[in-house]
């Protein structure tokens, strides 16, 4: 029972084991994006059907700015695993996923125009709030490598 107890769990690997996953899975989702839409428009809401060019658009661009967060957090992740978090790859990826969140965030303020839901309205402050975030966490991850660059320097 120690040996269970005193064991970590490295929640880095799972992590990018989880963002593997959503990755693979959300090339499949993106690719079948098309077909799947005009199946709910036919069997589920008929205002998809009638918006089917303007939804594909805005799931289609969020579904590939989605994946290139992903991407970002799987190449950021590497170098959490590999414990050396605090380089400058990281800031730009940083700086992308903000991009990419404000895209999604102007996509779905799109889509409020056209067919506004309730969870348009969510996803729109969910995304503005991961921009928001990705910036803000740009500005202290630049500041890490900055004092860890000058740390090494005197080393």
């Amino acid at each position: 029972m120690n040996e269970i107890m005193t064991k970590t769990i490295n929640w880095g690997k799972i992590t990018k084991i989880i963002l593997d996953i959503m990755f693979f899975s959300g090339i499949i989702v993106t690719i079948t994006l098309p077909f799947s839409l005009k199946w709910a428009g036919n069997h589920y809401a008929q205002s998809i059907e009638e918006h089917y060019i303007s939804m594909l658009m805005i799931f289609g661009g969020s579904a590939f700015m989605g994946l290139f967060i992903i991407a970002e957090l799987r190449s950021m992740m590497r170098t959490v695993v590999q414990q050396d978090c605090f380089v400058y790859r990281n800031v730009k990826s940083l700086e992308r996923m903000c991009g990419f969140s404000l895209m999604i965030f102007v996509l779905f303020l799109i889509k409020v125009f056209i067919l506004p839901t309730p969870a348009t309205l969510i996803i729109v402050l969910v995304f503005f709030i991961a921009a928001l975030f990705s910036g803000v966490l740009t500005q202290v991850f630049a500041e890490a490598v900055r004092y860890k660059e000058e740390y090494d320097l005197t080393i």
